[in-house]
């Protein structure tokens, strides 16, 4: 056989000196740390190049797929998972030719969420007509007081149709801590239920009973790495519950499963979905397990709401698909693809078909079921996946010190951590320094409303607040709310008086476009006017509310003051720009000024307060 040449043998591999030298050059001075480190809301920083040497010492690069600690996903063939629909059942019947309509269109795992009150055999007969339940999975949620006997009713109907329990795959939904973080409501008399629902369920080892429901903390604004630290202390905190219950300890963990959420940030969630199942691993390896497969953390992935709009929403078709490109990369057992419209409206026939089309499209075009863990092996998929563990790790040791998780969220401080950081991306997105495509940066300038409204969260009549809750406002909720308050009191026109330096005014013109029409504002843009009477009377025809001055730095000393003197008063005079002479249009009177450092939400709502809006 003839030898086989290695490429690039004659070349010398530079050094990260002589990247970093490179990259010295090239910036001309700029700060390396300032213009290419990225200190991500994690708390650590991303360099813009990694190298082989970064791995070193790194244990993640030599797991193997399927094997302790599950690193790399829980299985060795494939990175197969089941496509996930949720049906809310309101009437088991319609429910039932819901189920099997999508079960024709690509769907393999159902979720259904029944209200307490329906909970019966009748129910679980009508509801389960006609599927075979061992050949997909199945996955419920209902009231947590009546979720044992749920588990009771469908171990009666196994049995009655004499499935191989085996093959039984899915799960009961049961998470009462998330309903005190949720609602506030003191959930401990509830807790006891856990050790009798996975002794109902202790003969379907793929059937689990005890969710961790961190979606919930994903969807009300937390960061990834806040998702996963108190995910690892949830599930932990049940485990404890269950061994202490006498459970035995493999039962116990193989009765746990993670309903995760998914974020925009690619390859952060990527990482997250491995630093979840090394941690875990870790976590229940601690308690002794007889198998190692008692390790596996099962983990049902969801894309986010907290980042879905009203506003363009078709552009919640591409975080979306970013989102479940994650999952599906970082080895999820299941996913749930939320419908763009849940925002504004309950799903419609359309909007769930796009959804589940979204993972169909990875499954069957993208091929991304074939391969397993493919971000193995990349120098920046490993350093994530390991400093999001440390960071994660962090966090589950902290609330391990106050005493565990059911502790921690009784005395506030998992709730405080989340709702802060709520908080935090709220400001940031009024000052976008968090962007939303369509909604705080380059809105669709002629989108109405058309009678849409954000859908408002469910009202649980008997929950009465014992302890401190999430708060889980979108972060688009304030601009939205502000631009249907425009829309539907009056929508003022903006109109851009182009003066000066050709590329300047075109530039400050468009920013102040983008700008305006946040709020909802029509906006009218021009080519440019020879003098500020010429666009001042241009204005004043098109019946402008405002005014926006868009020239260079240099000229405003000339073209701002003349500008608004002209104008005296009959519209809201705008300055394009923080300008050096600003000081001194200030002192001419002018006051409004829009540019890249202004609250873009508390201006506008200042700019609506001044029109009378």
């Amino acid at each position: 056989m003839a030898n086989r040449e290695k490429l690039f043998t004659e070349f010398t591999a530079p050094t990260r000196q002589e990247w970093l030298d490179k990259i010295e050059v090239d910036l001309k001075g700029a700060d390396f740390q300032k213009r290419l480190v990225w200190r991500t809301n994690e708390g650590f920083n991303v360099q813009p190049f990694y190298r082989r040497e970064d791995l070193e010492g790194l244990k993640t690069p030599d797991a193997l797929p399927g094997e302790f600690p599950f690193v790399r996903g829980n299985k060795k063939g494939s990175n197969e998972w089941y496509v996930r629909q949720n049906i809310q059942v309101d009437d088991p019947i319609e429910a039932n030719k819901k189920a099997l309509d999508i079960l024709n269109k690509g769907i393999d795992s159902l979720g259904f969420h029944i209200p307490g009150s329906m909970v019966s055999a009748e129910t679980v007969e009508t509801l389960l007509k006609d599927i075979y339940c061992d050949i997909i999975e199945l996955n419920f949620s209902t009231c947590q007081r009546h979720s044992l006997e749920l588990a009771q009713l469908l171990v009666a109907y196994f049995e009655k149709k004499g499935y191989d329990k085996e093959k039984v795959v899915g799960s009961i939904e049961w998470d009462p801590m998330q309903k005190l973080l949720m609602k506030g409501k003191d959930v401990t008399p509830i807790l006891a239920f856990g050790p009798q629902l996975v002794e109902t369920l202790k003969n379907y080892p793929n059937f689990r009973c005890i969710a961790v429901s961190s979606d919930a903390l994903n969807n009300a604004g937390a960061y990834i790495v806040q998702e996963l630290g108190y995910a690892l202390a949830w599930g932990n905190e049940y485990l404890q519950q269950l061994v202490d219950a006498g459970v035995d300890v493999d039962l116990a963990a193989k009765s746990i499963k993670f309903n995760m959420g998914v974020s925009e940030n690619y390859f952060i969630e990527l990482a997250k979905f491995r630093a979840a199942r090394l941690l875990w691993a870790q976590i229940v390896k601690q308690y002794e397990p007889k198998c190692d497969c008692a390790c596996q953390m099962v983990v049902n992935a969801t894309t986010s709401t907290y980042n879905q709009t009203l506003f363009d929403s078709y552009v919640n078709l591409l975080r979306s698909q970013t989102e479940a490109m994650s999952a599906a990369l970082g080895g999820i057992h299941s996913m749930v693809v939320t419908p763009f419209d849940v925002a504004y409206e309950a799903p419609t026939d359309f909007s769930e078909r796009i959804a589940r089309n979204q993972q169909l499209l990875l499954k069957e075009e993208c091929h991304f079921g074939q391969i397993v863990d493919p971000g193995a092996g990349s120098y920046y998929v490993e350093h994530l996946t390991n400093v999001l563990a440390e960071e994660a790790w962090k966090i589950f040791l902290r609330v391990e010190d106050e005493g565990g998780f059911l502790a921690a969220i009784k005395v506030g401080t998992v709730q405080d951590d989340i709702n802060a950081t709520n908080q935090k991306r709220h400001g940031d997105a009024a000052k976008r320094k968090e962007f939303l495509l369509g909604t705080n940066q380059f809105p669709n300038f002629t989108e109405k409303s058309e009678g849409k409204k954000p859908v408002a969260s469910p009202v649980c009549c008997d929950t009465v607040a014992t302890y401190k809750k999430l708060e889980t406002t979108r972060l688009a909720a304030d601009f939205e709310d502000l631009r249907i308050h425009t829309e539907e009191t009056k929508v003022p026109v903006a109109f851009m008086l182009t003066i000066g330096n050709l590329a300047m005014r075109q530039a400050r013109a468009q920013f102040s476009c983008n700008f305006l029409a946040c709020a909802g504002y029509k906006v009218i843009d021009n080519l440019g006017f020879k003098t500020v009477e010429e666009g001042i009377d241009a204005a004043l025809e098109a019946k402008a509310d405002i005014v926006v001055i868009c020239s260079s730095d240099d000229e405003y000393a000339e073209y701002a003051i003349p500008a608004f003197r002209y104008l005296n008063g009959r519209a809201m005079f705008v300055v394009a720009g923080a300008p050096a002479c600003m000081e001194d249009l200030k002192a001419a009177g002018i006051e409004n000024f829009v540019h890249v450092k202004c609250n873009v939400l508390e201006t506008l709502k200042e700019y609506n307060q001044k029109l009378g809006i």
